[in-house]
């Protein structure tokens, strides 16, 4: 067999096997994309959200990462980051707080914008700007121009939750606000306050994760 023939069967067999690698990666992130949890309906054009951030989640789950979870409308905890809400409509979002901080290095974020009225509300308290040393995550959809630092239970509370999802008997800072969601459209979020314990410079695993401290939100 000549050397250009052997190079060529050489040159199809990687094509043929990187192919195959491209297709099971595909298929297999498909499979294991987490499912979409729809906003619940809260009156003409407004839907509510409600989600809650963990140290870490339940038992069962193949990693033990910091995450968010999502509440569908039936009040089941799902752990997803897509969600799906109504084009030009008011979205209420709760947000149950339930890891320690982190802190934030830009101070820049610990100012909530673009949510109605510019304030948000921690444990029904109204709040403009929160101190960066104070935030374990934030909620941010770049596209929208929303970013809302949540505030982190402190280090020595009682009763802090181990396993998600957490019920509210668990240590926790409830954040709420408003956002609107706009025209249709696919927007990525996440959260951008390094909390990625073990990875380089915090922003590695989870922060880069759907399913975890990465998602995408549904406009239709």
């Amino acid at each position: 067999m000549s050397f250009r023939r052997a190079g060529a069967i050489f040159s199809v067999t990687l094509v043929v096997c990187a192919g195959v690698l491209l297709g099971l990666y595909v298929t297999r992130f498909l499979e294991a994309a987490p499912p979409t949890v729809n906003a619940a309906a809260a009156g003409l054009r407004q839907s509510s959200l409600t989600l809650q951030t963990v140290a870490q989640v339940g038992h069962g789950e193949t990693r033990d990462w910091v995450s968010y979870y999502a509440r569908d409308p039936s009040g089941k905890w799902v752990h997803s980051t897509i969600l799906r809400v109504p084009a030009h409509s008011l979205v209420h979002v709760t947000v149950y707080q339930y890891d320690t901080a982190t802190g934030l290095r830009n101070p820049l974020w610990g100012q909530p914008r673009g949510i109605v009225g510019g304030v948000m509300y921690v444990n029904g308290k109204p709040l403009r700007v929160l101190n960066p040393e104070l935030a374990s995550h934030t909620f941010a959809i770049p596209d929208l121009g929303v970013s809302v630092p949540l505030e982190g239970v402190a280090e020595e509370a009682p009763n802090q939750c181990e396993n998600a999802p957490c019920g509210l008997d668990k240590a926790h800072n409830t954040i709420t606000f408003t956002f609107n969601s706009g025209a249709p459209g696919k927007y990525r979020w996440q959260c951008f306050v390094p909390c990625a314990a073990g990875f380089i410079l915090g922003f590695g695993g989870p922060m880069q994760t759907i399913g975890y401290m990465d998602g995408t939100l549904e406009v239709v």
